[in-house]
């Protein structure tokens, strides 16, 4: 027994959920915003590093290495918020130890 579909028109479709025609190249996900926004917190060495995994993720594309671009973009993404997450919390530890020792 096979799964088939009926498409609005009536015909059968035995794709079952897979595209009939070829597919073009995936879409880019290099998050370079997210990695350009945490270049203004204090977590210096991560962000940078994460603004670089999207560059390169870029430079993967754009020479048509999509699963290599897919796999820079996963680890700039990853390292974006991990820097996001440092620099708020290097930035509350500032602030209350600024509002702790410091007389109003």
């Amino acid at each position: 027994e096979e799964k088939t579909r009926r498409s609005i028109d009536g015909s059968l479709d035995h794709s079952l959920g897979r595209g009939v025609e070829a597919e073009g190249p995936p879409p880019l996900r290099n998050y370079i915003f997210l990695t350009i926004f945490t270049c203004f917190c204090p977590a210096w060495p991560i962000n940078i590093v994460a603004l670089v995994f999207s560059m390169m993720s870029q430079s993967s594309y754009d020479n048509e290495d999509y699963d290599g671009s897919q796999r820079l973009g996963r680890k700039a993404l990853h390292m974006g918020i991990a820097s996001l997450i440092i620099g708020l919390l290097i930035i509350m530890i500032f602030c209350i130890v600024h509002f702790t020792t410091n007389p109003i």
